[in-house]
């Protein structure tokens, strides 16, 4: 019985209700999708916040000679960095060194 009810209720609600969206639903249509970039919006900046603090937060703890996570990462590349900077530089001066021998 409650079930039959639940069934009526909802045929008589779809009944008076869809005429009404289909009345309104120039309205509702671009004021669901105002809503919904709103929405994605406020979550968009709250995330970006949180991400820019997070990355103040890691800087912060790395310059103040804490150990954030993935320092050692960052330390290995800057090593690696500056060796191929060395390399680049010895054979740079090596090339001048040659063509300066050639040319003389």
């Amino acid at each position: 019985m409650l079930s039959g009810l639940t069934l009526v209720g909802t045929v008589i609600l779809l009944t008076v209700a869809t005429p009404l969206l289909v009345i309104f639903s120039p309205v509702l249509v671009p004021a669901v999708i105002s809503v919904c970039l709103i929405f994605s919006g406020f979550l968009a900046s709250g995330g970006f916040g949180v991400a820019g603090l997070s990355v103040l937060s890691w800087m912060y703890r790395y310059m103040t000679g804490q150990q954030p996570p993935g320092a050692g990462k960052l330390d290995q590349a800057r090593q690696k960095l500056a060796e191929k900077a060395r390399e680049v530089k010895e054979s740079a001066q090596y090339r001048l060194d040659q063509a300066a021998h050639s040319a003389s």
